[in-house]
């Protein structure tokens, strides 16, 4: 499997053990951030494509299923391995209930979990063809429509082809020549491009509270 660009986040309180799984997946090839808490780590799932997180039970503040729970709750699918010296039957049959998608006990092997690791990547990845995603947007390609939170949106085929022009550059500043080539039959001019891109955004942030999209000045739009 190609690791790179592949995202992890881990959650773990216990510096020597945070530092032992960035060192060994990072040089497994994956892109790795560690967090100590979870105070900053839903603005980062936010900012960033993340594809798997480990995360520690015994956590300050915040019980690491609590959590884990939270960010089902608000729509995160992203998959979680647990990693917790909570070992009972009861203890991993609620961390599955808060929905993990595997559970490693401590003390563990690192060979083990870079294979754990490796078995979930290759399954989400599976799952996900055929879908592009980022924060709360999904568009399904093989169904050509957008699904928001719980919403399906119906897109035009402009709409659709903008959109996925978007979410497979996201943060990436598009240009208006980029942009032009959604239209397959005709070259727009500059304020079609303009009219197009709002009809997108009212269509898939009506109250405007998530400003998906956005202006670059003197450049063209991206994905923000």
């Amino acid at each position: 499997m190609e690791n790179v660009d592949i995202e992890i986040v881990i959650i773990e309180d216990e510096e020597d053990i945070l530092e032992l799984l960035e060192y060994h997946l990072t040089k497994a090839g994956y892109r790795v951030t560690g967090f100590l808490n979870t105070s900053k780590v839903e603005q980062f799932l936010e900012e960033e494509e993340v594809s798997l997180m480990i995360v520690d039970r015994n956590l300050p503040n915040v019980e690491g299923s609590e959590f884990v729970r939270y960010l089902r709750d608000v729509g995160y699918d992203i998959p979680v391995i647990f990693l917790s010296a909570k070992n009972r039957d009861i203890d991993i049959d609620e961390g599955f209930e808060s929905g993990a998608d595997d559970y490693i006990t401590k003390p563990f092997r690192i060979k083990e979990l870079l294979f754990r690791v490796e078995a979930i990547l290759k399954r989400s990845i599976s799952k996900r063809e055929g879908k592009l995603k980022y924060r709360d947007l999904v568009l399904d390609l093989d169904k050509r429509v957008l699904i928001v939170g719980s919403s399906i949106i119906e897109l035009t085929n402009l709409e659709f082809n903008l959109l996925k022009l978007f979410l497979k550059k996201p943060k990436q500043p598009l240009r208006r020549d980029e942009l032009k080539e959604c239209w397959l039959d005709e070259m727009p001019h500059e304020k079609t491009i303009n009219v197009a891109i709002n009809r997108l955004k009212k269509k898939i942030d009506p109250k405007g509270e998530s400003s998906y999209i956005v202006p670059v000045w003197g450049v063209g739009y991206k994905l923000k």
